[in-house]
């Protein structure tokens, strides 16, 4: 069986908690990107996002550098932070946590 991918367990972990928003700050190479997670599905900020939701947005090649906690929904002009720089390990504790 499959390794589940990374993009899959955060979107994973939002249908658990459909109150949060995920923001992934990732390095792919030279490139950056912001990708919103939010009940099941993600969202580059900075990229084009495929029409298909099965496509992943997130790499698996891709560095995080920090995960941003936020209560949904999400308002770029608002947003109300739960936890702020978040390193992978630290979200991995809450995945395991929460079953994903």
């Amino acid at each position: 069986m499959a390794a589940t991918s990374l993009g899959v367990r955060l979107e994973n972990y939002t249908l658990k908690y459909p109150q949060e928003v995920l923001m992934v700050h990732a390095q792919l190479g030279d490139d950056m990107d912001q990708i919103v997670i939010f009940r099941g599905f993600s969202s580059s900020l900075m990229h084009p996002t495929a029409y298909d939701p099965d496509v992943p947005v997130l790499s698996d090649q891709a560095d995080i550098t920090a995960i941003d906690r936020l209560q949904g929904p999400y308002d770029p002009s608002q947003p109300r932070y739960l936890q702020q720089g978040l390193t992978l390990d630290d979200m991995e504790q809450l995945m395991q946590a929460a079953g994903v």
